[in-house]
């Protein structure tokens, strides 16, 4: 029997918890050759998520909870996940039922057939709106130009990874601000991709606001290009030589006419732009050196304040 764990990042779904619990468990039950656990990781809630979970596990002790103690993120969820399994293969998954469970076969197949990650490519549902649509696919044009390590447009935190890539992120890949859709794909391996179509979701919202796909967004550019500080030292060169050519122009007619040129007006637009530009890229320098400073901190990934329905040798507790 080969052993399965499929990690489930929650936060405030109380409303549709159980019904993706019950549609997990009635896919899981029909595996054959799979020992599965469910584990669910649960950011700190401000509803009863964790209640409803904490009564789900004492009745299917197949069911584990890490619940933390503070709100740390989607991708430091699926990260304590990932490091509190010891399971031959890990699928990760959220909880909304917008992950379809019935897609998990097509996962384990392309798993027996030795790939040691299996993505997913999402297929939007006709429900999705057109701003997510249209800006999801100018982000991952964006990256992709300036990163070398390339990612699916489309790509979705709904994969399965092997034993060992899970434990290369235990052991090796311990950064703080970590970028799991890139990452996944920088770790190499053997890997295929399937495709899946988003359901929508039945009840509560989405927990990514337009501010936080714009911090996710800023953490992938970030963790995986330097070329926005490229960009900027090119600029810099551009417009200190074309400060330096229009100094000169200015110095020469003073010379032969003895007065100074007209135009103060657009010079001092020109010079807001500028200020403007350089503290623009002075934002950009600071991302890169906010996550140097969360790197020299050292501070935790994330706090653990209960675990369920671990066993007592604390196998696959993490850290």
């Amino acid at each position: 029997m080969r052993t399965l764990s499929v990690v489930c990042p929650v936060y405030n779904e109380e409303e549709v918890i159980e019904a993706f619990y019950l549609q997990l468990k009635s896919v899981l039950v029909s595996l054959e050759g799979y020992h599965s656990v469910v584990l669910f990781v649960v950011d700190r809630c401000k509803d009863n998520t964790l209640d409803k979970i904490r009564r789900i596990a004492q009745i299917d002790s197949s069911v584990r909870i890490v619940a933390l103690s503070s709100r740390f993120g989607h991708q430091m969820s699926l990260l304590a996940g990932i490091d509190h399994c010891d399971s031959d293969a890990v699928i990760m998954m959220d909880s909304d039922l917008q992950h379809p469970p019935t897609v998990i076969p097509a996962l384990l197949e392309k798993f027996e057939q030795g790939y040691d990650i299996v993505f997913t490519h999402r297929l939007d549902s006709p429900a999705t709106g057109a701003f997510k649509r249209i800006s999801s696919k100018a982000f991952y044009r964006f990256i992709n130009r300036m990163s070398d390590v390339p990612i699916n447009e489309s790509a979705a935190d709904f994969r399965l990874i092997s034993r060992r890539v899970a434990q290369v992120f235990q052991a090796e890949i311990r950064e703080r601000n970590q970028f799991l859709r890139g990452l996944f794909g920088w770790v190499g391996f053997e890997s295929t991709t399937i495709t899946f179509t988003a359901q929508e979701r039945p009840a509560g919202r989405s927990k990514y606001s337009l501010w936080r796909m714009v911090r996710f967004g800023l953490d992938g550019v970030v963790s995986f290009s330097k070329a926005p500080l490229l960009f900027s030292i090119l600029l810099g060169f551009i417009f200190a030589g074309f400060g330096m050519l229009l100094a000169a122009v200015t110095v020469l007619q003073y010379f032969i006419s003895g007065q100074l040129p007209q135009g103060w007006a657009t010079l001092t637009v020109l010079l807001s732009v500028f200020i403007g530009i350089q503290l623009f890229f002075m934002g950009i320098m600071g991302a890169y050196i906010g996550a140097i400073f969360d790197e020299v901190k050292a501070r935790p990934h994330y706090i653990v304040q209960e675990r369920v329905n671990f066993d007592s040798s604390g196998q696959g507790t993490g850290r």
